[in-house]
């Protein structure tokens, strides 16, 4: 029971600091989940990631729950996504309703453009993150730079890429292990 309660109050922590969306939140479960309890590596992080954003719902609470069930099962996943679920629910409701109210200041406004900031870096972060574990080779430049340019040139759903770039990098690891034989 402690542990489950200890995995509710690490999302709650990340739910809490995670403004902008999933993408500012890696840099936040590699910080306490990764690094300081070594729950998971910081590639199982990245790979839930990845499934979480081709499954439906928050990106956020799908990594989550991957993450909880990893270290307690069925419970795990429960109150990891309550965990991350809780903030943004309490926040919201004080927001919406207070926000007409705040956005008459000028100094609220200009917070949230910090804000605005501060989560491009988390987001930059992140990706500089995601680069060092995810490009281990040529194969996996060009799989990124074919993706990169398919994604801001068409818009499609990212489930597509995410699929195209399993079944290569499935077809490139079958056919260079065929090579080495």
């Amino acid at each position: 029971m402690k542990e489950l309660f200890e995995i509710f109050f690490v999302f709650v922590q990340v739910g809490c600091l995670a403004f902008g969306g999933g993408y500012t939140m890696l840099p936040l479960l590699q910080k306490y989940i990764a690094d300081k309890r070594g729950w998971v590596t910081v590639e199982e992080i990245t790979d839930y990631y990845a499934i979480g954003q081709c499954l439906p719902g928050i990106i956020a609470v799908n990594t989550a729950i991957l993450i909880g069930h990893k270290r307690k099962g069925y419970a795990g996943m429960a109150v990891a996504a309550l965990g991350m679920i809780f903030p943004s629910v309490v926040i919201s409701l004080i927001i919406a309703v207070l926000i007409q109210d705040l956005l008459q200041y000028e100094m609220v406004v200009y917070a949230f453009n910090g804000i605005t900031v501060a989560v491009l870096v988390l987001i930059t972060t992140a990706v500089i993150k995601m680069w060092k574990t995810g490009i281990k080779d040529i194969f996996g430049l060009v799989i990124f730079a074919v993706t990169l340019i398919v994604m801001t040139q068409i818009k499609i759903s990212p489930i597509f890429p995410i699929l195209a770039g399993a079944v290569c990098g499935i077809v490139i690891k079958e056919a260079s292990g065929r090579f080495k034989k």
